[in-house]
């Protein structure tokens, strides 16, 4: 069906996803498909329900931990070409979904927009953050959406206005988004963002391949400090350990197995819960 349809687009067989998140771990997905449009997109999940395939969109796959048996289905990656920006007036930015959220607050900044300094040093793409609600030090992408293109698994197209959006749950492909923002002094902007970075050099282990914060902010409570009080910092199984840093990380000092990094969640839930009484909800999304 591809062959037929998108004879040009790129599409590779047992690709191994530990090249392709930033956990460095996961198996081999059966196909991998590279889309370079939205139109290619739309056609490419129209053919996938149509062949009874259920697809799986990645896009730059920073909050994900994979099965070290990979995926026995199609891959969708948006943020290898999927990458477009314009401004369409003063305040408002529209993006694909592919976008690298660093290269988007950039580009913001670039143009005098504010709003998106939180986003620059979070390594994800647009439509990952959309569905995830990505934040960080007090923004949230969902404050600045005002409208999100979607695409359903039967190939249909919407846009949804934020009114029709539910930040928590959401069900179908993002192909694109539009970010309203504030207009303000580049210079003002980056100095914002610089200090942000700098802040996220010093706390947290970059050097590192992880999936960014592991748990969920529990109500009331901070999951890296709960951790750190329970004495879990540099607890360690195979290749999985919890940062000497940022209690807070669940990062891959070598060789790590998804295996590993699930076991490693399961011992720090359970210390915490017992030294707490406090359950730590994983923040990465653990796919099979």
């Amino acid at each position: 069906k591809v062959r037929e349809y998108l004879p040009d687009m790129t599409m590779e067989r047992e690709v191994p996803l530990s090249r392709h998140t930033s956990f460095r771990i996961g198996g081999p997905a059966r196909r991998m498909a590279f889309p370079t449009s939205r139109e290619q997109l739309v056609i490419l999940m129209g053919l996938a329900e149509s062949c009874g395939v259920k697809p799986f969109l990645l896009g730059r796959g920073t909050n994900l931990l994979v099965d070290d048996r990979g995926l026995d289905t199609l891959v969708i990656k948006t943020a290898e070409h999927m990458t477009a920006v314009r401004q369409l007036d003063e305040a408002t930015l529209e993006a694909d979904a592919g976008i690298l959220l660093n290269h988007l607050a950039v580009y913001a900044q670039q143009h005098g927009l504010s709003g998106l300094e939180f986003a620059h040093g979070i390594p994800g793409s647009l439509g990952g953050a959309v569905l995830m609600n990505a934040g960080a030090y007090g923004g949230e992408i969902g404050n600045l959406v005002r409208q999100v293109k979607v695409v359903s698994r039967e190939g249909n197209v919407r846009l949804l206005d934020r009114e029709a959006m539910d930040f928590r749950y959401r069900h179908s492909a993002v192909l694109g988004a539009r970010l309203r923002l504030t207009p303000d002094d580049p210079a003002a902007i980056r100095q914002r963002m610089d200090d942000l970075m700098a802040r996220r050099r010093q706390s947290q282990p970059l050097e590192y391949p992880s999936a960014g914060s592991t748990f969920k902010r529990p109500e009331g409570y901070f999951a890296g400090t709960l951790i750190e009080q329970t004495g879990l910092k540099g607890l360690t199984v195979g290749g999985a350990q919890v940062s000497t840093k940022h209690a807070g990380f669940v990062i891959n000092v070598g060789g790590a197995t998804s295996a590993d990094v699930e076991e490693l969640i399961r011992q720090v839930q359970q210390a915490v819960y017992a030294a707490h009484g406090v359950h730590l909800e994983p923040e990465v999304r653990i796919v099979r």
